[in-house]
């Protein structure tokens, strides 16, 4: 039994450190059956997303899933923290020996007290190790609870950090590409902007750290953005969208900086596909069905911009679109997150012209001496 004891708490303390050391230390994704991150992920997603069902209103329940991504990370740095106690509990039991104060009998609930007052370094001397082996993993648990420490506070800044750079390019979009950001929107915005080259390498640039900050931090996937309409996989596929259609060729937009723009973003989605374990499914609906595709056309056109050929620029755009949608529907089913359309079937109110006193501002210089303009004024009347 004691022998039992001894093994299982070096194949837990082992698994939980591999753990750790994988999800926060290694830059780069395990491929691996089994993984608690892995396992604690799946099974406390899944419920999760099922008491979402009960709730009617889009807001309440996209703040509830927004609660997700960091409590989990807590709960997820208190399972290895268990784990390491439950560990270490077992090497004492088993290899140990102890003396309790007033020689009551120890036992193993007993030991796991010891084994927790070790490793958070509280010492209250109530139980204490008497052989070489005990003190020894007294002292090592003792040394390993100052590093979990370190592990908190170094991880949760860095995990943050990464959140952070990530949502100020998805605010920039509100006034380039509309809420939710569409391709229609944005090539009718920057369509004939000089700087959109600059624009498509930034988001070259951002989907590059997207792919690298998901793949060290996976948590992150599970961050929401400030606005329901906002997410970093809509911000993903409006750029994937736009750069597929400038690719398929748009007149008078040259193409060389969107198609390394589509190359690096869809490598991230195909990534992270990978890493939210995101299921192929054949009968997923079609983002831009024919009817769509006309509108899309339509739109452009009215604002100056001709897509190419008809047949070739169709075709062209099809291959495209079958080499990253089927990984983001696929994503956006996973995370529960609402993909943006290729166009919006009507005009909408950006984020940044919404306002709690908007209203009564407005109904104010309605009601004073004489006629005043509307002192809200879309911002793409200045493009």
């Amino acid at each position: 039994m004691l022998i039992f004891a001894t093994i299982s708490g070096i194949v837990v303390v082992l698994a939980v450190l591999l753990d750790a050391f994988e999800t926060v230390v290694l830059p780069r994704r395990v491929r691996r059956k089994f993984r608690i991150t892995v396992w604690f992920y799946r099974n406390t997603w899944k419920p999760w997303r099922k008491i979402t069902t009960y709730i009617k209103s889009p807001g309440r329940r996209e703040n509830f899933l927004g609660y997700f991504g960091p409590l989990s990370l807590l709960f997820l740095l208190a399972l290895w923290a268990c784990g390491l106690i439950f560990g270490f509990a077992l090497l004492q039991y088993g290899a140990g020996e102890h003396v309790m104060i007033g020689n009551e009998p120890l036992t193993f609930g007993r030991v796991i007290y010891f084994s927790g007052s070790t490793f958070f370094t509280l010492g209250y001397g109530d139980v204490i190790p008497t052989s070489e082996i005990a003190r020894s993993l007294a002292v090592l648990e003792a040394g390993m609870g100052f590093g979990f420490l370190g592990v908190v506070i170094g991880y949760l800044p860095t995990i943050y950090s990464s959140f952070s750079r990530r949502e100020i390019q998805i605010s920039l979009l509100d006034a380039r590409a509309g809420s939710p950001p569409t391709a229609a929107e944005m090539l009718i915005r920057l369509g004939g902007c000089a700087q959109l080259d600059d624009i498509f390498r930034e988001w070259e640039h951002w989907a590059a750290e997207l792919l690298e900050s998901h793949i060290s931090y996976p948590p992150l996937g599970f961050f929401r953005s400030q606005h329901i309409n906002q997410s970093w996989l809509g911000a993903l596929t409006m750029m994937l969208d736009t750069t597929a259609l400038i690719s398929a060729g748009v007149d008078g937009i040259a193409n060389p900086q969107a198609k390394l723009t589509f190359a690096v973003a869809r490598h991230a989605v195909v990534d992270l596909a990978q890493l939210v374990n995101a299921q192929y499914d054949p009968l997923a609906p079609d983002r831009l069905d024919e009817e769509q595709e006309v509108q899309l056309r339509q739109a452009l056109l009215d604002h100056g911009l001709k897509l190419g050929d008809a047949d070739k620029s169709e075709e062209t755009l099809t291959h495209l679109r079958s080499l990253y949608e089927p990984y983001v529907l696929a994503m956006a089913r996973n995370l529960l997150i609402t993909l943006p359309p290729w166009i919006h079937p009507e005009k909408k109110k950006d984020n940044w012209e919404a306002g709690p006193w908007d209203r009564a501002i407005q109904a104010r210089s309605l009601a004073g001496p004489g006629h005043h303009a509307d002192p809200i004024q879309r911002i793409d009347d200045h493009f």
